[in-house]
């Protein structure tokens, strides 16, 4: 063997040694690609974010156009990062986190309407509607539990009075619960995963 040809098989042992680091960075074994998820993931931990604005989550979005939306929000979700309310928008696993994020969504729907902003408003408003369009499905879906479809048909009426008249949602929402807090409560168990919990 040459020097050359010493050179040509150092060369390639170190860049499989550098691809198996990396590979295992993304928590992977040998030959296995990581995930999307897991790149995006890493991704994040490069940059060292505390929270993610959306400026920084359409940084996001261009860095990864191989990915779908859901899939860069549920990232987002599972990263545990702070996320401004229009990047989370309506989380839906549970009573408690829609009411937060309905909140918070609230929040920058009155901003909006104070400034004129009418493009952000359309936008927050379309985000509610996403999370509507979901929680139908899920309600209206005969493959999911009965008891998680209820509850997702409950969602759905507190997502449509909130679209009906946003500044008045808070009030209603707190009714609501001290009329039906049987029916408003957390079911004990979901034998079916929802996809959409974080539409």
């Amino acid at each position: 063997m040459t020097n050359e040809d010493e050179n040509d098989v150092q060369a390639s042992g170190d860049l499989d040694s550098e691809t198996t680091q990396e590979n295992r960075r993304f928590g992977q074994g040998p030959g296995r690609p990581p995930s999307k998820k897991q790149r995006i993931l890493a991704w994040l931990t490069d940059r060292g974010w505390q929270d993610v604005s959306e400026d920084r989550a359409h940084e996001l979005t261009l860095a990864f156009p191989d990915c779908s939306d859901d899939t860069l929000r549920t990232t987002l979700l599972e990263s545990g990062l702070p996320l401004a309310p229009l990047v989370e928008g309506v989380v839906q696993d549970n009573y408690q986190h829609m009411e937060v994020s309905l909140a918070a969504l609230l929040a920058e729907y009155e901003a909006a309407q104070a400034s004129g902003d009418k493009p952000r408003i359309q936008l927050i408003r379309s985000a509610v509607i996403r999370a509507k369009v979901h929680a139908e499905f899920a309600a209206n879906n005969p493959k999911v539990h009965q008891r998680k479809r209820k509850m997702k048909a409950e969602m759905a009426l507190w997502l449509h009075t909130w679209l009906e008249n946003p500044p008045l949602f808070p009030a209603w929402v707190e009714l609501r619960k001290w009329r039906a807090p049987g029916f408003v409560a957390e079911p004990q168990e979901e034998p079916q995963e929802d996809p959409d919990d974080a539409g």
